[in-house]
């Protein structure tokens, strides 16, 4: 199983990024797809995330309006496009599959992350 994220970078507030993960090694479409960033105090948290049926999505606050996921499921991939960039968005993403079907329930899978640096 593999989750390799890419599209990281240096970017000025206000810029935008794409960021991409490919996965290989399990049934993609079988899971919900997620980026996470580290917050002070709370690991790892949520940032968006897209269902493995429907597509449905679902952001932190403090990115809504701004960051959209999405997903190819004939490529096994997993995007999150992040406009409007601010300073504080700067953060490792990672990707993250979450089983959803019963034959993969509670599965969990981690990349290992793309850097985003947001500065003059």
């Amino acid at each position: 199983v593999q989750l390799v994220e890419s599209g990281g970078g240096l970017v000025q507030p206000g810029g935008s990024l794409r960021l991409s993960c490919e996965a290989s090694g399990f049934t993609f479409n079988h899971y919900d797809m997620s980026w996470y960033r580290p917050a002070p105090g709370e690991g790892r948290k949520l940032v968006a995330t897209i269902t493995h049926i429907g597509g449905s999505t679902n952001y932190d606050d403090s990115v809504k309006d701004r960051f959209t996921i999405s997903r190819d499921d004939d490529k096994n991939a997993a995007y999150l496009q992040m406009n409007m960039l601010k300073p504080e968005d700067k953060a490792v993403y990672y990707c993250n599959a979450k089983g959803r079907l019963p034959a993969v329930y509670g599965m969990d899978y981690w990349g290992k992350g793309t850097p985003v640096t947001v500065s003059l």
